[in-house]
């Protein structure tokens, strides 16, 4: 099992089955806040329980952050048609702002490039404004394509071009992303 470093006292590793509860406990967490800015069924999808997690499970590639050893992040990608589809991005409100959903991201953009996706892609919710300026730093845009709700939550598409844009390979376009991303994340710790 790899396990990568993304900021001092943070790693970044794989998930297991044997994570799910956990999973499922970061998410509600993570979203416990927002709770009232949901709909019942769209705050039920964004934090499934631990049983739809393991559903889910096949679907695609999952990882945790772990601070001194306690999880405090999650997030899974699936791969489809368009691109990887970055889904249930999460970090727990006392481990916000210390690497920890930025090392999550380069996890999966880094899978997204060797798999060689052309684009990574989410869906959010317009009210979690630190979560959208993070993508935004990370090199999401904001698009038009949907989903535009979720059970009566309104949503939009992010998306991330991993193709090169002025004739570089897509891997060193991202790798100066990256520096600029950690510049910009060390500025806004």
């Amino acid at each position: 099992m790899q396990v990568n470093r993304a900021a001092p006292g943070v790693e970044i590793k794989r998930a297991t089955l044997e994570d799910v509860e956990a999973i499922a406990l970061v998410l509600h967490e993570s979203f416990a806040e927002f709770e009232s800015l949901y709909t019942p069924a769209a705050f039920a999808a964004t934090t499934p329980t631990s049983d739809q997690i393991r559903q889910r499970w096949s679907e695609g590639p999952v990882w945790v952050a772990l601070q001194h050893g306690i999880m405090v992040g999650t997030v899974s990608a699936v791969p489809k048609p368009t691109g990887l589809y970055v889904r249930s991005m999460a970090v727990c409100p006392p481990a916000r702002g210390q690497g920890v959903a930025g090392g999550l991201l380069k996890e999966v953009e880094s899978v997204a490039i060797h798999d060689r996706h052309k684009r990574l892609f989410l869906s959010t919710t317009p009210f979690l404004t630190e979560a959208i300026h993070l993508y935004e730093r990370f090199g999401f845009q904001r698009s038009d394509e949907g989903p535009q709700d979720l059970f009566g939550t309104p949503l939009f598409t992010m998306i991330k071009p991993l193709e090169p844009t002025n004739g570089a390979p897509a891997n060193q376009s991202t790798l100066t992303q990256n520096k600029e991303t950690k510049l910009n994340e060390q500025s806004f710790s």
